[in-house]
């Protein structure tokens, strides 16, 4: 038995192999408001998948003879000013705020990382360059900078996607450059270049997998802000048009009839805050977990 499978013989005993169903454990034991957050995040995921099955209605079929009922056993959360069951219209909304929100966050994520490390890795004249852009994107408020894109493009469903994944890569982007910026100065990355690897190797590589863990925790951030901002579009009429249910939309049909139909406005609000506030207590825990800093508290 030589001497490199005796040091793993005495890996396997010190330190043994965890499962995935250990490790799900140990993070809710560790984490339990994270778990809960999950929890939140899979209950609307699963509500999303199965909305034909969970509704009995369409989002967009309208009664007008029972407009503005309260919630029954007919419409759990009523009905609204053209008597479309308020249920449906949560459910199919959940839906797209959640593809809207997973595919911004991807697509700002890979947009805004991958330029990062480029920038970092270059350095010099080219990384100002290459930040500029993203600098002047970052002066202004995500929303007005969301307005002025949707307004400049049009309203459709594939204006919102870019204008959101638009505003949201700057903030990725400096998070990874950061982390980018630390591992380029590795002396691992230094005798990677002194061997002769090539500038893609490198970045690929050595200095990617270093930037997963604050890369991860920014995107699991951003999911719920993600919904936040394209709700407030769609409260302003700029974002995703009909006949799209939206959850923002929603809440802006409810404004002049709260008093006369609070639950317009109560049930979309709950489904939004549940999702945003899931995806912060989940992207909180997965920081904690994933930060080498925190992993001890």
């Amino acid at each position: 038995m030589n001497a490199t499978n005796t040091l793993e013989e005495v890996h396997a005993l010190v330190l043994p192999r965890q499962t995935f169903g250990t490790k799900l454990m140990r993070f809710i034991q560790r984490k339990p408001l994270g778990a809960a957050g999950a929890v939140l995040l899979l209950l609307m995921i699963f509500t999303a998948v199965f909305a034909e099955a969970i509704t009995s209605f369409g989002p967009n079929d309208t009664d007008v003879v029972s407009k503005l009922q309260g919630p029954s056993t007919l419409h759990y959360f009523g009905t609204d000013n053209l008597g479309r069951d308020v249920f449906s219209r949560v459910v199919f909304g959940a839906r797209l705020s959640l593809a809207v929100s997973l595919t911004v966050s991807i697509a700002g994520s890979v947009l805004g990382g991958s330029i990062g490390i480029i920038s970092a890795y270059v350095g010099g004249k080219w990384d100002s360059a290459i930040q500029r852009p993203f600098d002047i994107l970052q002066a202004f408020p995500l929303l007005i900078l969301l307005l002025a894109l949707v307004s400049a493009l049009g309203s459709s469903l594939t204006t919102v996607l870019i204008a959101l994944t638009i505003g949201v890569s700057p903030g990725q982007n400096r998070i990874v450059r950061s982390a980018a910026l630390a591992a380029k100065s590795a002396p691992y990355v230094e005798a990677a270049h002194s061997l002769g690897a090539g500038h893609m190797r490198i970045m690929l590589r050595y200095i990617a997998p270093n930037c997963i863990a604050p890369w991860m925790v920014v995107a699991a951030s951003l999911f719920g802000g993600v919904i936040v901002a394209e709700a407030s579009l769609a409260f302003l009429g700029l974002g995703i048009p009909p006949p799209l249910p939206s959850w923002g939309r929603d809440l802006a049909a409810a404004q002049p009839r709260v008093s006369q139909a609070p639950w317009m406005a109560i049930f979309p609000g709950v489904a939004m805050s549940m999702v945003v506030f899931g995806a912060n207590l989940f992207g909180d825990a997965m920081r904690d977990v994933l930060d080498p800093r925190l992993r001890g508290r």
